[in-house]
């Protein structure tokens, strides 16, 4: 976590310089032509919103002051269902989301997730900044929103417990997980004959505690910096799905901006993204030994037993389904087959 905070110190004394030059520099930074509003689902402290802070200081650096972003972390403005009915009615301008929880207004969004299917990152960035990607933001914008080049990192997720550690698929029948609000999520731990719970991140943290549910499942990252070690005994290292980030933008908002402000603003949102995408991975390598210092038993289950049990139940078939075949066919060039 040392790498994180250095970084967070670092954007915060940028934020600290850009906005303490004295009154004329206090004068000109209310006089922003364009005021947007960043909305996300994520601690503070998180690698997204240490670069978003970066991001925004030299987006209004590059625009001499003429666009001023500001960041509301950690679902400060409402939930991600709230927030997601916000970015769509311009409430907010810009949210990033998960692609498995914009599947509810974009089916295709979610087909990151699907379980099992990508073996490492590189398979990951490969499919995400080539052809399964495109089709996704294809989608995306056929729904109305405006959605950035570069996908952000969420991470490989895993499974915790207050109960028991996850060795193999029999060990989720009848475990009571909390999932994201997400046909996906469901579909897939009933898969496992487990008994899924979709409850909004906002309230993971008590559902754990005054256990409404024994598990959830979440990255690394997210485990840390939401502190969920309080509250639960065992991590199995299930790398079940990869999970990123869309950056989404309000379409009226996007296109109010000038050309030359709009290529200002994608340049910097989608450099932070490959920026973050490295943070996380580090951040990831070294939080396990992190985690475990803080009383978490880790565990790491063989893959292709979770594999065979989804293909028996008729999972990948089902979305194949759902998907259609030019999404699943892109789906599985870049993992192989998976049907």
């Amino acid at each position: 976590m040392s790498f994180s905070r250095r970084t967070l110190l670092k954007a915060s004394a940028a934020t600290a310089v850009l906005g303490g030059l004295g009154a004329p520099h206090v004068a000109r930074a209310q006089s922003a032509e364009f005021t947007y509003k960043y909305a996300n689902n994520l601690p503070d402290t998180h690698p997204l919103n240490v670069r978003a802070k970066e991001m925004a200081a030299a987006i209004k650096a590059e625009t001499n002051g003429k666009f001023d972003l500001q960041i509301f972390p950690n679902n400060q403005l409402g939930s991600d269902t709230d927030m997601l009915s916000q970015i769509r009615s311009g409430g907010v301008e810009f949210f990033t989301l998960s692609g498995l929880i914009l599947s509810t207004l974009v089916p295709a969004a979610s087909i990151n997730g699907i379980g099992f299917a990508f073996p490492d990152y590189d398979t990951v960035w490969k499919a995400m900044d080539g052809d399964l990607g495109a089709h996704v933001r294809g989608e995306i914008k056929k729904a109305g929103l405006e959605v950035m080049d570069k996908i952000w990192d969420n991470g490989f997720r895993q499974t915790t417990s207050s109960t028991k550690p996850i060795t193999g698929p029999d060990d989720l029948k009848g475990f009571k997980i909390r999932v994201p609000v997400s046909p996906l999520w469901t579909s897939m731990f009933k898969a496992f004959d487990a008994a899924p719970a979709s409850i909004n991140f906002s309230e993971v943290y008590s559902a754990l505690q005054t256990k409404i549910v024994e598990g959830q499942e979440n990255p690394l990252a997210i485990i840390s910096t939401a502190k969920l070690y309080e509250v639960q005994k065992y991590c199995s290292l299930t790398n079940h799905m990869w999970d990123g980030f869309w950056f989404l933008a309000n379409r009226r908002a996007w296109e109010k901006l000038p050309q030359d402000v709009r290529t200002v603003v994608a340049k910097n949102i989608n450099a932070a993204a490959v920026k973050e995408r490295e943070d996380t991975a580090k951040l990831n390598a070294n939080l396990q030994q992190e985690l475990a210092g803080k009383g978490l038993a880790f565990n790491q289950p063989a893959v292709a037993p979770f594999r065979e049990k989804l293909r028996a139940a008729g999972f990948y078939a089902e979305w194949k389904g759902k998907y259609g075949d030019q999404a699943w066919d892109l789906l599985e060039k870049a993992v192989g087959k998976l049907s």
